[in-house]
């Protein structure tokens, strides 16, 4: 059995992604079940780079979010260091294995997306984009669910590192302008979760994805398609739904607003921030009329769900 630092035993392989390994890992000083992820060989592993990502994802203290307990580097051959990040091992299984038997029922989706949403809030409090929402990324666990994986996070606004070519995320959750690689900010987020709100309640993608090419192409969508009829489904959470897949950033709701209008269509309790951090704008912009309405019914809402002690916020 493979011990990193004389302190994390790897047990179990758990996943495989194009840049590291996870492992389901015991820590012998506390004795407990961890998760090590741990980069793989040949990728870009500088310690400080992944350093940084630990220091991001640690400052999220938040219950739809896998913490990160600890950081560390092992040996890989002469002179070679390889770095790992120990985080919390989340009970369950991905959205994305879910997703495979159909669509959510309705309520159950709204609610699994008012937490990531929750989430996220928390994130773009800190001044931090997670960059690559999608149903992987997200695990269902007894006690709700959990956003994983803040690899490629990075701060508000600023410029996109990869090289010229090479577009960092998952392409059917891209929004329009991360294709112009426009600095990063919490809107594209939004439209990952408007994609992840169409899937979990349709079970597809809102437009045509039959290839990579396809989805990375500047034309590659027409206008999203309408939400097909759901049953019961709240008007507000398909307009919502619609609003987050808006091609225009300064028009999609913030991660605060969609999390207390999902949370109070199901009448679930989210954790949010007490103030969220505006994001950067490309350029001057009209808020829309939707946005500024549904700002004042959330804060209503918010108000009146705090009084009754349905929403915690923190």
């Amino acid at each position: 059995m493979r011990t990193l630092d004389g302190r994390y035993e790897l047990e179990q392989r758990i996943g495989v992604g194009g840049m590291s390994e996870v492992w389901r890992a015991h820590d012998v000083v506390l004795d407990r079940p961890v998760a090590v992820k741990v980069m793989s060989p040949g990728q870009d592993t500088s310690v400080e780079r992944i350093r940084a990502e630990a220091r991001s994802a640690a400052r999220l203290v938040h219950p739809n979010v896998a913490s990160v307990h600890d950081f560390g580097t092992c040996v890989t051959g002469p002179g070679g260091q390889t770095p790992y990040i120990v985080m919390e091992l989340a009970e369950g299984e991905t959205l994305a294995v879910h997703l495979r038997a159909g669509p959510l029922d309705w309520r159950i989706a709204v609610r699994v997306c008012a937490e990531v949403c929750a989430a996220l809030a928390a994130a773009h409090a800190h001044g931090i984009v997670h960059r690559d929402v999608k149903p992987a990324n997200v695990i269902l666990t007894p006690a709700g669910a959990k956003v994983l994986d803040f690899g490629i996070a990075t701060s508000t606004g600023a410029a996109d590192p990869a090289p010229d070519g090479m577009l960092v995320g998952t392409p059917a959750y891209l929004a329009p302008e991360q294709l112009d690689r426009v600095p990063a900010t919490p809107a594209a987020d939004m439209y990952a979760l408007g994609v992840l709100l169409y899937y979990c309640l349709s079970g597809r993608l809102p437009y045509e994805a039959d290839s990579a090419t396809r989805l990375l192409d500047p034309r590659r969508r027409e206008p999203p398609r309408p939400l097909p009829e759901i049953a019961g489904l709240p008007a507000e959470v398909a307009e919502l739904c619609h609003r987050c897949l808006t091609e225009e950033p300064d028009e999609r709701p913030t991660s605060l607003v969609a999390a207390l209008l999902l949370a109070e269509a199901v009448d679930a309790r989210v954790y949010v921030p007490l103030q969220l951090s505006p994001a950067p704008r490309r350029g001057p912009a009209a808020v829309s009329p939707w946005t500024e309405r549904a700002a004042a019914q959330v804060t209503e809402a918010a108000l009146a769900i705090s009084r009754s002690g349905r929403l915690a916020e923190r």
